[in-house]
């Protein structure tokens, strides 16, 4: 029979004890908001965007692309998204127009870089509503980078924008037009330009106040190819202000399509929807 004392310590010490164990075993999560994640998943726009430009697209050349939207916590969609574009030929490059998660953890959005980063093509991303939520502000800029920036690729100039102002309360922070105008102007010698991001101004979620400033932006942008977005979670290409501007949504991953986008000379493109 043990002494008191002796069993008392065995008390304090088998808890401790279980717990470094399962600590060790990465089954504790201290919280669920913590957004820091190995270096392998953080600055991830900047990785891809560097082995993007390591193959670099001749001018002149016909851009073909995937787009996509809504990634969320549909990760067996995603493994078989992922299976299908490896297929396409061609591709320079996937876009994921927001939501890679459901609720801004750092969990989520490495669960699907895992599988996009089995991609045999660089992917990049725009921030959506739902990335934003709890600790998704700090979160993302960890993992993936700025909420809005832009490049160039062979023709194109690419510019990644914030829409989502109902995260922001409709403060009249997004879209940033004081960055959004000068990107439209300056298309940093590319030969046309298109426009990113996850809510389109048709949708309540977009800030009612910059509505009417950001269409005008884009229809006064100069060979702007289209405005692309997601949050809908379905296919459509639209001209929903009958200013010369095309609004193109793409599906969700939980629809189990993506678009493969074909784009030449000034504004010419081509969108074939692909079931996987």
């Amino acid at each position: 029979m043990f002494p008191f004392s002796k069993l008392y310590r065995r008390a304090r010490v088998a808890p401790v004890a279980a717990l470094l164990g399962l600590a060790g075993c990465n089954l504790i999560e201290f919280s669920p908001n913590d957004h820091r994640v190995p270096e392998e998943f953080t600055n991830l726009t900047e990785k891809n965007l560097a082995r993007l430009q390591a193959k670099p697209l001749a001018a002149g050349d016909t851009l073909r692309f995937i787009f996509t939207g809504d990634s969320q916590q549909f990760y067996d969609e995603s493994k078989d998204l992922v299976a299908s574009v490896n297929q396409q030929k061609g591709i320079s490059f996937l876009i994921v127009a927001g939501d890679i998660s459901d609720f801004g953890l750092a969990r989520e959005m490495q669960w699907v870089d895992e599988h996009l980063r089995r991609l045999t093509i660089p992917y990049v991303t725009v921030i959506g509503n739902h990335d934003l939520v709890g600790n998704g502000r700090p979160t993302y800029g960890h993992i993936f980078g700025a909420f809005n920036y832009s490049f160039v690729y062979g023709d194109t100039k690419f510019i990644m924008v914030d829409t989502n102002g109902r995260e922001y309360n409709f403060d009249g922070t997004a879209p940033d037009m004081g960055w959004l105008r000068p990107q439209l102007a300056n298309r940093d010698g590319a030969r046309r330009q298109i426009v990113i991001s996850h809510v389109p101004p048709t949708n309540d979620d977009f800030d009612p106040a910059l509505r009417t400033p950001y269409v005008r932006a884009l229809a006064e942008a100069q060979n702007l190819v289209f405005e692309m977005n997601g949050h809908n979670h379905s296919y459509s290409i639209t001209e929903p202000y009958k200013d010369g501007v095309t609004y193109v949504n793409s599906d969700a991953f939980s629809e189990r399509h993506y678009m493969v986008v074909t784009v030449w000379g000034d504004k010419q493109f081509r969108i074939k929807r692909v079931k996987f």
